[in-house]
């Protein structure tokens, strides 16, 4: 496995929320409460949102529960802080670039709602602007600056063609985003195409409609594409200072 990166926080990457929302924090974190009053059973600790500067309580989400992962006043989860954590650290901005993302999620098409060259793609997220299949892109080569695609892969049968279109769309100099359920304790990922039915993929593979659980081969299969890739994960205190998952990685790929 190749070493991670480190690196002091430098100016945000992405455009910041003007203020902390008291209101909207307040009330997420009563949602919070009634949906899911177990979180709260314990003594709560202070976390960071390195998105919008938020300091303070975290929020439980996804089931089964993951707590102190949702910020209330943004609603940036793990992964997302972790690229913005990225960003920061390289001196990074997207403000400017043309990205094709799939699997749309709210934080960069909130941050990127300035930016007309931002593509939120997908074949069934009905938040995405654009029905594009990952394996068959309808788009030209070289044509994005960045390519993200976070939680993606492990729903696409042909996940090894997937990661060939989105180095195909990639700009020489170009770079891409990826994260995947990954178990990082084992070497390959596991796949059994035997298993078809959902509840026994959510046992086998975490999600009704996933495909496989990743190992630390993922990033082989990046290379194999044709990217450069690296591996990117905070300092143990840091996962906890900025309310990310200990197992997950952010796999920044270049063309």
């Amino acid at each position: 496995m190749s070493s991670c990166l480190q690196g002091q926080q430098t100016d945000t990457a992405l455009p910041q929320h003007a203020e902390i929302d008291k209101r909207k924090i307040f009330s997420r974190l009563l949602q919070g409460w009634w949906k899911d009053r177990a979180q709260f059973s314990r003594k709560k600790i202070a976390r960071d949102c390195p998105i919008c500067r938020y300091h303070g309580t975290f929020l439980s989400v996804g089931r089964p529960s993951r707590w102190d992962t949702r910020c209330p006043n943004c609603g940036s989860r793990e992964r997302h802080r972790l690229i913005q954590l990225y960003l920061n650290d390289h001196g990074l901005t997207l403000e400017d670039k043309s990205i094709l993302q799939f699997g749309p999620e709210k934080w960069l098409m909130r941050a990127m709602k300035s930016n007309p060259k931002y593509e939120p793609a997908d074949l069934y997220s009905p938040i995405a602007k654009y029905r594009l299949d990952i394996t068959k892109i309808d788009r030209p080569d070289n044509a994005f600056d960045v390519v993200v695609a976070n939680h993606v892969f492990e729903h696409v049968d042909e996940d090894a063609k997937a990661m060939r279109e989105m180095f195909r769309v990639l700009k020489p100099g170009g770079i891409g985003f990826f994260s995947v359920p990954i178990n990082l304790s084992r070497e390959e990922t596991y796949e059994n195409p035997a298993v078809t039915d959902p509840d026994e993929r959510m046992v086998h593979f975490g999600g009704t409609d996933h495909r496989r659980f990743y190992g630390r081969d993922f990033k082989t299969k990046l290379e194999a594409a044709g990217f450069k890739v690296e591996m990117y994960r905070r300092e143990a205190h840091e996962e906890v200072k900025w309310g990310l998952l200990r197992d997950e990685c952010i796999y920044v790929a270049r063309k």
